[in-house]
């Protein structure tokens, strides 16, 4: 997680550089680089999420084309699960201000959002997961197990993110 943190510092100009030595003035740019790295991160779990929301979208299709009326809620269900975290994730406020508004945030509450960011990331292979079980499911038995499944899985990566905010409120009240 401290790559995006590192990237973003390190793309600093010069003037930033400058000004960041000046006393009181650096945890404000601190706090700065805080909210970009988090946009910056949450903008790259959309984006990994994205295709598979696609994918989910052409099983509908083609469920629909060779007759599986019957499981197509199932399958929106997950859809709609995928869609609402994907645009939970890309719409939230970053930087979440009452966490990055603080001089000092301490390094254990750091670790404990990162680890909900790299639990988010880590979604990313059991989506994928769940959605090739899908695939491979469609005319088998295993289809309903296979669709719960991801259903499942779709509403947890809705739960992590949301057990990430309430994190981030948790820090800013302390």
């Amino acid at each position: 997680m401290s790559d995006i943190y590192d990237r973003v510092v390190g793309e600093q100009d010069a003037v930033t550089k400058i000004i960041a030595k000046i006393p009181g003035f650096s945890g404000y740019v601190e706090r700065a680089d805080r909210r970009m790295s988090d946009k910056l991160l949450r903008e790259q779990v959309a984006n990994t999420f994205e295709p598979l929301y696609q994918r989910i979208s052409s099983l509908q299709r083609q469920l629909i084309s060779q007759g599986g009326l019957t499981y197509i809620d199932e399958l929106e269900a997950a859809a709609i699960k995928l869609r609402q975290f994907i645009d939970r994730v890309r719409t939230a406020s970053y930087g979440y201000a009452g966490v990055f508004d603080a001089v000092k945030v301490k390094a254990d509450d750091l670790a404990r959002i990162y680890q909900f960011d790299l639990e988010l990331l880590n979604l990313e292979e059991t989506v994928q997961r769940a959605i090739e079980n899908v695939e491979v499911s469609i005319g088998t038995d295993g289809l309903p197990a296979a669709l719960q499944n991801l259903i499942t899985t779709a509403q947890e990566c809705i739960d992590t993110f949301n057990k990430r905010s309430e994190a981030l409120k948790g820090i800013a009240a302390s």
